[in-house]
């Protein structure tokens, strides 16, 4: 089978790296994959590793030059699946496979991925795009936002990460945090920066990696020196491939303050061996140890600090045997519950069982 994935977007986010990493699955299972994106770190990333690549500025929403270029391209190559983000991927790529009746993939990250406007009722009631999403709670609040979205549209595969072949190491304090994601307010790195700074003044040694870049840096680097812990915060920036970084880390931190979906940059900790701390917004309950032991990690959404505090300290003054035993646990759970060749499995059967796009 010929598969087709387009992503439009300018930032990387999730939904880039499930692109990513489903179709480097689903070319081991004998599918032929391209990609179609904007220039920039995404296609760099893709060609790197031998996908059939294709830049595209994408041009203007609607856009009948596009469209004609994206039917030829499907014709070309004879695509019998297109896999779609959001934004002008949908209003373009979309629209070509759906004149083309060839079935369309939406992969949805958020359930704030669409906004209830003209363009998105009119491209989802004409494609009629099959909705994938990561978690069930995408699937029950994007209603809430979209009313006229049938639910029956929306399918639930749960993500999954390739797993590391064991958990990363752990050497003495100072144990060494990191959180990798966009460097925006909603991802909440404030809060973190505040509370190492007070356990600086406590005396707790650590060390903090922000790997990613946004609106933010700016700001927190400041912040940062403000509270006198520039020493200990690394900022490495936009990097295409975090597992290193993951490998050298022991204490993944999610502090994120609004919905989330199902966090790929949890998972990929979790496949790596960290021990996980997260607060409990969107989906993330649902890739979450559901065991006694991982219940302090995992924080309420209203708890700003306090609680994150708390959590942080008690791991940053553990000894390296319960930090151990964490990571083993976490990665264990990871190999059970969001392995990615499990959800290659279950996407490749569910890809090839739809339907047309067609009315």
């Amino acid at each position: 089978m010929n598969i087709l994935f387009v992503n439009a977007t300018h930032n990387w986010g999730g939904v880039k790296t499930w692109m990513i990493d489903v179709a480097l699955g689903l070319r081991d299972k004998g599918h032929t994959i391209f990609i179609m994106g904007r220039p920039g770190p995404f296609t760099i990333k893709t060609h790197e590793l031998g996908f059939h690549t294709t830049i595209s500025s994408f041009g203007i929403d609607f856009s009948p030059f596009r469209i004609a270029q994206c039917m030829a391209f499907c014709k070309r190559h004879r695509i019998n699946r297109v896999v779609v983000n959001t934004g002008k991927d949908i209003r373009t790529a979309a629209l070509a496979a759906r004149l083309l009746a060839i079935p369309v993939i939406h992969r949805v990250g958020s359930y704030r991925d669409m906004r209830n406007t003209w363009k998105v009722r009119l491209t989802q009631q004409y494609i009629k795009p099959h909705i994938l999403a990561p978690c069930q709670q995408i699937k029950q609040d994007m209603p809430k936002i979209l009313p006229w979205l049938d639910p029956g549209r929306i399918t639930v595969i749960l993500d999954g990460k390739a797993i590391a072949q064991k958990p990363t190491p752990t050497g003495t304090a100072p144990f060494r945090c990191i959180s990798t994601s966009q460097v925006n307010a909603d991802k909440g790195i404030n809060n973190v920066l505040i509370i190492l700074g007070r356990l600086k003044q406590q005396g707790i040694p650590f060390r903090y990696d922000v790997v990613g870049t946004g609106r933010e840096v700016a700001r927190l680097k400041a912040l940062a020196a403000d509270l006198g812990i520039s020493s200990e915060v690394v900022w490495h920036g936009f990097q295409k491939d975090v597992i290193p970084f993951l490998r050298k880390a022991d204490i993944f931190i999610l502090p994120s303050v609004c919905s989330e979906g199902l966090p790929h940059a949890m998972l990929e900790a979790m496949a790596q061996g960290l021990v996980c701390i997260a607060r409990d917004v969107g989906g993330v309950i649902e890739g979450w140890p559901q065991e006694p032991w991982a219940s302090p990690y995992l924080l309420p959404l209203d708890d700003e600090e306090k609680m994150l505090q708390s959590s942080l300290a008690k791991l940053l003054t553990s000894t390296p045997e319960t930090i151990q035993d964490l990571k083993q646990k976490f990665f264990e759970h990871a190999i059970a519950h969001c392995n990615l060749k499990t959800h290659v499995d279950l996407l490749d059967e569910w890809i090839q069982n739809l339907g047309s796009t067609s009315p």
